[in-house]
Parts: C-alpha cells; sequence; structure tokens
C-alpha cells in the first residue's frame, strides 16, 4: 500500500488575513530613499510642464502680436458693422 505524504501546516502569523506587502518587507532606509527619490521626480516634473507652459504662452503672446500687425488678418477678422463706431 501506498503511504499517505502527511501535510505540513502552516506556522501562524499575526497577519495571516493580509499578504506581506512590498512595504512591510523592505528597510525603513530604503524605503524613506524611495519616497525621497519620488518626491525629486515629481519636482522636476513639475518644473518641466511649468516651462513648456511659459515657452506655449510666449509663442502665442508672439504669434497674436505678428498678426496684429498683419493688415489682411485684421480685416478678415474685424466686425464689418461700422454704424456702432459712430
Amino acid at each position: 500500500m501506498a503511504k499517505k505524504k502527511k501535510t505540513i501546516p502552516a506556522p501562524n502569523h499575526a497577519n495571516q488575513d493580509k499578504p506581506a506587502t512590498l512595504k512591510d518587507l523592505l528597510n525603513a532606509e530604503v524605503l524613506n530613499k524611495l519616497k525621497a527619490q519620488a518626491d525629486q521626480l515629481k519636482e522636476i516634473e513639475e518644473k518641466q510642464k511649468e516651462v513648456a507652459r511659459k515657452q506655449a504662452e510666449e509663442e502665442r503672446k508672439a504669434e497674436q502680436k505678428q498678426r496684429e500687425n498683419d493688415f489682411e488678418y485684421l480685416l478678415n477678422n474685424s466686425s464689418l458693422d461700422w454704424e456702432k463706431y459712430k
């Protein structure tokens, strides 16, 4: 006859309901370094977005200034109701 294999019971843990997370497994020092790096990357991304926004705004202003000097653009986009300016 074949022998039945005995099952080894799992050790009792206090947090057996929840699986171990990466945060629980990492050292506190490593976790702090990762948080600092994430904050630094967010700051860099925000600065890049701000620079891109300012550059786009400057381009819009330059284009508008160029259009204001173009007589054909002003003529095509002006109101043709001259009576209200009397």
